[in-house]
This record gives structure tokens, C-alpha cells and sequence, in this order.
């Protein structure tokens, strides 16, 4: 596949690293980023690729962007060190980017939470990870940065396995954490707290994932993640009312 990129920002995935390299085997341009391991990511990684890189963390967008600036090809593919390209996937990406008049591809993320996989008919998080760099690019998010591309994007129905969430630990870690960068974020764009959303979001948000997501389908598993994503929700808006306070311009 000579006229793909994956490119990759990892920082102390040497239980992941593997994974996600032999599933791009066959890619002939994979960029991978660093941020200062401390473990043997980097080792790992030389065994697939001698495109590697150490960038100073500068946020997700940043590092992204970064990685994509170091791709030869113009058709880029990213993915995550906790994730895992699937063949049906890789396929339709080969199908795709034989076509001119397609400038990106939304696809869709198979979930795997507490080592098992979320239901097949749970609803699944989308995003555009195959695109033309010349069309597109990141933003300056701290963490869940999106790809914005002009132009055709279609959607895929082949699936990138994501093995992120593997304990409550973890996935508690990544609220508490992504919930920080998104409230400054939003501070940093002049956004205010509001007292509904403080009240309301945490049980819409449970509603919203448990029911309309589906989660429910997974049983105790459904439910407990369905917690704590209405608990990351209300943290945003918490530590939004954090900063405007530490600022001294909260609306009450």
C-alpha cells in the first residue's frame, strides 16, 4: 500500500504497540511520535518502522498535527496505540483511496470494555480517520481532537478495534484526565459554566448512554460504563465552574 500514511502519537505503549503495528503490516509509510517513554515503546516500534520520532507533548491536536506534517503520502491513516485495524476495514480503505472524488471516511470504532467487546448493536462512535492531509488537519484540543477535512467524506461500515478501556481504573483515569483539558478548552474560548448543565448533565447524559447508545445491552457492564460517562460529562462542566471561579468570573 504505497499511497497510505499511519501515522501514530504514543507515549508508554509497550503492552499496545505491537498490536497495532502488525495490523498495519503492509502500509509502507507508518510515523510513529513519541513523548519521552519511559518503557520500550520505541524499541517495540523499530521493529516495524525506522519513521520514528520524540516530540514534546504540546497536546493531542498538536502531537497529531506534528505526525502528519512527517507523512510522505498525501492519503493518511490515524490510529492509536490501543487500537487495531481490522482486515474488512483495511480493505475498504485500499477500495477508497482509488477514488478521486473522496477527500476523507468516517469509521467507526468497536469498543472493548473490561476485555470484552461492546454489543453489536450498542450504537458506535464514529470518526474520521482517513483523510487527504491536504484537505485536512487538526485543531488545538488537549484530548478528543477530531480531524476537520473538506470536502466528500463517506462513511465505512468496516471497524478500527479500540482496547483502551480495560479496567475501571483506566477508564476512570481518562475522565478525570480528558476531563481537565477539555474544561480549559472550553475556558480558553470564553465559555461559561452553567448552573442547568451542573444540575442536568449527569442524568442526561446516563440516559443518553445507557438508553439511546444502547449500553444497556451489556448488562452490569453497560450500566457501570454508562456511570461514569455521565460522571466524565459532569466533570467538563464541574471543572469548567472550577476555572471561571479560580478566574473570578463564574455567572451564578
Amino acid at each position: 500500500m504505497n499511497n497510505i500514511s499511519v501515522f501514530l502519537v504514543v507515549k508508554n505503549e509497550a503492552h499496545n504497540i505491537e498490536r497495532v503495528l502488525n495490523s498495519v503490516k503492509g502500509f509502507d509509510d507508518i510515523v510513529v511520535v513519541d513523548s519521552d517513554s519511559t518503557d520500550n515503546t520505541m524499541e517495540l516500534a523499530a521493529h516495524y518502522t525506522d519513521r520514528l520520532y520524540n516530540h514534546e507533548w504540546q497536546g493531542m491536536a498538536v502531537q497529531k498535527e506534528y505526525a502528519k506534517s512527517l507523512c510522505k503520502h498525501d492519503w493518511v491513516l490515524n490510529l492509536d496505540a490501543d487500537e487495531e485495524l481490522t482486515e474488512e476495514l483495511k480493505q475498504q480503505i485500499i477500495d477508497l483511496v482509488r477514488k478521486q472524488d473522496v477527500a476523507g471516511a468516517n469509521i467507526p470504532i468497536q469498543e472493548f470494555f473490561l476485555g470484552l467487546p461492546v454489543h453489536s448493536s450498542a450504537k458506535k462512535n464514529s470518526h474520521i480517520r482517513l483523510f487527504r492531509q491536504s484537505l485536512g488537519g487538526f485543531g488545538t484540543e488537549r484530548f478528543h481532537e477530531t480531524a476537520s477535512v473538506e470536502g466528500n467524506i463517506v462513511d465505512l461500515s468496516g471497524v478500527i478495534n479500540h482496547y483502551g478501556e480495560v479496567s475501571l481504573e483506566v477508564k476512570v483515569r481518562k475522565a478525570n484526565l480528558y476531563s481537565s483539558g477539555k474544561a480549559i478548552d472550553k475556558y480558553e474560548k470564553g465559555k461559561r459554566s452553567s448552573s442547568l448543565k451542573l444540575l442536568f448533565v449527569f442524568p442526561v447524559m446516563f440516559l443518553k448512554s445507557y438508553f439511546i447508545r444502547r449500553n444497556f445491552l451489556n448488562g452490569w457492564r453497560g450500566f457501570i460504563g454508562s456511570v461514569i460517562n455521565a460522571f466524565y460529562a459532569f466533570l467538563k462542566e464541574a471543572k469548567l465552574y472550577e476555572q471561571n471561579l479560580i478566574n473570578k468570573d463564574t455567572r451564578d
